[in-house]
């Protein structure tokens, strides 16, 4: 892949990342809008742009191999650009909770798409993995301080038209420079894995529940960042620009965390590795259950660190265990199971936040995490999987 064309698929993923992460951070001011009496009451409404998210990507990932990843990518970057700008249209709760639905559908393309996409001919799937998830988790920090900043300047229907104008330009440049493919995925001959079917299917189920936990952590986490922010450092910080700020050095710093760890998976086992990290992330989020004031944004910053450290091995899992003709099937189906139970955490996030508080949440998001890490124990281990990986032929 040329490298503008490469430019724009990890410029895709942040805005991926970016979008679905616009609503929960401008909630408070649609809330106001909308005559809603708290953030909470509006939180409900976003739930089918998660739903989406998960079960759009098994079409989308078959589509991507059996039509072609390039066009998809172009209709991902349209159809979210455009969705976007019909969210900011948007009069009542209702009409918000359908166009943040399409929003939704145009979002799962990407992850089933465009990773595949990128990573297909990279000679360092791991390194090529942590950039693209550095971008999608600038993404994210970009949300928090983009849309603080436009809502201020011009309202919160603008932090949906800046950026949706803004992918409809990349959508345009990605169809006018990215090579056309010679032929889909699914048509290629080439073979690079043959996992046996115990083998196959014990990864696979790994791979989800691994995903799920991560996804349930991820949705919940950068949902309820900004309105946590507000409660913990109460009395220490109140000017909304340093709010801002503050949790966009979250995700910056927590960023940099994929990068790390793209590089480690492409030197070390996924399997030791992949409980360290669970593990760190159940110590973290058990630390920011018990503390407030700048020790919980310590803790934030680690329990951050570790959700986005995370996210890399299930794509770094499909490219060397999955061939290539099917790797965004795969990944499709990977993510509509693990976003699909995960939205359901982002439906009863208000609700529960109303009733319980934040430190139950946080008491629940560990013991999600030691779920989690529990899952990576029946990972295959590495002897076991290197017998039925082949080189992929160079093209």
């Amino acid at each position: 892949m040329p490298l503008i064309p490469s430019l724009l698929l990890n410029v895709g993923h942040a805005l991926d990342h970016l979008f679905l992460l616009i609503f929960a951070t401008a909630v408070s001011a649609i809330a106001i809008d909308f005559g809603m009496g708290r953030w909470e009451d509006m939180m409900p409404y976003t739930v089918g742009a998660f739903l989406m998210f998960g079960l759009g990507s098994i079409p989308a990932g078959r589509l991507g191999d059996l039509w072609g990843r390039r066009p998809m990518m172009i209709v991902f970057f349209l159809g979210i650009g455009a969705s976007s700008i019909a969210v900011a249209f948007t009069q009542t709760p209702m009409q918000m909770a359908i166009a943040l639905t399409v929003l939704g559908v145009f979002s799962a393309i990407y992850h089933p798409v465009g990773i595949p996409l990128l990573v297909q001919k990279s000679s360092r799937p791991g390194f090529t993995i942590g950039v693209n998830g550095l971008a999608g988790n600038l993404g994210i920090a970009m949300a928090a301080l983009l849309t603080g900043f436009l809502v201020a300047w011009q309202g919160w229907r603008m932090a949906f038209i800046v950026p949706g104008l803004v992918s409809i330009v990349c959508g345009v440049l990605f169809a006018w420079l990215a090579p056309q493919e010679q032929m889909a995925a699914s048509q290629k001959k080439r073979v690079s894995v043959q996992l046996p079917k115990n083998l196959a299917i014990r990864t696979f189920v790994v791979m989800v529940g691994t995903a799920t936990t991560t996804s349930v952590l991820f949705n919940i986490t950068t949902n309820v960042n900004t309105q946590l922010l507000a409660e913990k450092l109460d009395g220490l910080v109140s000017n909304p620009s340093n709010m801002g700020f503050l949790l966009a050095a979250i995700y910056a710093l927590a960023s940099l965390a994929q990068l790390v760890v793209g590089r480690l998976l492409d030197k070390f086992p996924v399997k030791p590795l992949f409980f360290s990290i669970m593990f760190l992330q159940i110590v973290m989020f058990a630390l920011a259950s018990q503390s407030s004031g700048w020790v919980w944004y310590a803790a934030a910053i680690g329990y951050m660190v570790m959700v986005f450290g995370s996210i890399p091995f299930g794509d770094n899992m499909v490219v060397r265990y999955i061939d290539d003709s099917m790797r965004s099937r795969v990944s499709g189906t990977r993510i509509a199971i693990s976003f699909g139970i995960s939205s359901l955490a982002v439906y009863l996030l208000g609700p529960i936040v109303k009733h319980a508080g934040f430190t139950q949440l946080m008491v629940g998001m560990t013991a999600v995490a030691t779920v989690g890490a529990l899952i990576v124990f029946f990972l295959p281990g590495e002897s076991q999987m290197r017998s039925h990986v082949m080189p992929v032929p160079k093209t």
